[in-house]
């Protein structure tokens, strides 16, 4: 019998922690920084209780390297950092993509850019969804909006990792990092070790030939071919994981995209605006950012008179949502920086404003 989840008033940080151990990270390198140090403390008591390893490195190159050497040896590894610490990370992370190499990083953002501020931010969207570092290749980018999607994704993280090989990020903010609520925990368990025949290790010469990781690829064609079988296996992603959830009425007049803690405001908008304004809305909520909810948003925009896109960084998600509507209604945006967060007065006046220009509401 399966053990049952253990129900529990914890940060986001914390279970975030746990999230990893519960999908099998037994091995965490990281570095400090604010507003995600509780991950690193927590896994540097936790890990050692079940013969996991914790190491701080000196810097963030050095995590994210360290995390290179455990994957390539068919570790499930994981490191977490916030905005400008992800930002120095991006080579490392680049040769755990070239070399197909499974790894899972979180990534609780800032405002920036630069050192910025410990407040909450959305502005490392397009680092996360076009980064990787730098060439042909991408994250997988996972983005919860609450302490539970906090755990829950993590935990599953490893697993799409492993099945893509491909490094996977839990993008989420400081507000999500710090903030309490209650949580149902995955157990902890022994994981049986996934089958990794690519990973370097004792070599058996009777059992499999020698392996090496590598991501300098000096023949033209192999490197294409490297960059096509990426390539193919975001397609399958896209196929497969694509993940979004749906809020408010079945007929609305003006669509809201938002995800992460910026759609945790726009669900109470919704209300706000049919109850007050008595304009119909319908939230998008992207469960994954890459690959991206396109289809879902694309059907909606053919059915509303105005699309609103709610995140916190000057317009990076909006781009992706304008993409998805290819000009089927207009879309426009609230957007804050800097470690500031809209009000749910906030978003509804930009409903209102938005149903003003459809010519759908008068009010």
């Amino acid at each position: 019998m399966s053990q049952q989840r253990r129900k529990v008033f914890i940060s986001g940080n914390e279970a975030t922690a746990e999230g990893g151990i519960a999908g099998g990270c037994r091995h965490f390198f990281g570095y400090p920084i604010t507003p995600q140090n509780k991950i690193p403390e927590y896994m540097a008591e936790e890990l050692p209780k079940i013969g996991g390893v914790y190491l701080q490195a000196e810097s963030e190159v050095a995590a994210i390297n360290m995390v290179y050497g455990a994957a390539s040896a068919g570790a499930r590894v994981m490191t977490t950092s916030s905005s400008p610490g992800i930002a120095l990370m991006q080579e490392g992370l680049s040769y755990c993509l070239g070399s197909e190499l499974p790894c899972v990083l979180v990534n609780m953002v800032r405002g920036g850019p630069g050192l910025g501020n410990i407040g909450p931010a959305q502005s490392d969207y397009w680092l996360a969804t076009r980064g990787c570092g730098h060439g042909d290749g991408r994250c997988i980018t996972l983005t919860p909006y609450s302490v539970q999607e906090l755990h829950d994704f993590t935990a599953g993280a490893f697993e799409i990792a492993d099945r893509y090989r491909n490094p996977v990020m839990v993008l989420a903010d400081a507000i999500l990092a710090s903030m309490m609520e209650p949580c149902e925990l995955i157990p902890r368990r022994d994981l049986p070790a996934p089958d990794r025949p690519w990973a370097v290790g004792p070599h058996d010469p009777d059992q499999r030939e020698r392996n090496i990781v590598n991501s300098l690829w000096v023949e033209f064609d192999v490197m294409e071919a490297v960059s096509q079988r990426l390539e193919e296996r975001y397609r399958q992603a896209a196929e497969e994981i694509t993940d979004w959830d749906e809020f408010g009425s079945d007929e609305p007049q003006v669509m809201i995209c938002a995800y992460g803690i910026s759609a945790r405001i726009c669900e109470s908008a919704v209300m706000q605006a049919n109850d007050e304004l008595g304009i119909r809305t319908r939230l998008i909520r992207p469960k994954t950012v890459f690959p991206f909810p396109t289809e879902p948003i694309r059907s909606w925009a053919e059915r509303v008179d105005a699309a609103l896109v709610v995140e916190l960084s000057m317009g990076q998600f909006v781009e992706d949502v304008r993409l998805a509507v290819e000009g089927r209604c207009p879309v426009d945006l609230l957007g804050r920086a800097g470690g500031n967060v809209p009000t749910v007065g906030d978003v509804v006046e930009k409903i209102r404003e938005a149903a003003l220009r459809a010519g759908v509401a008068r009010v």
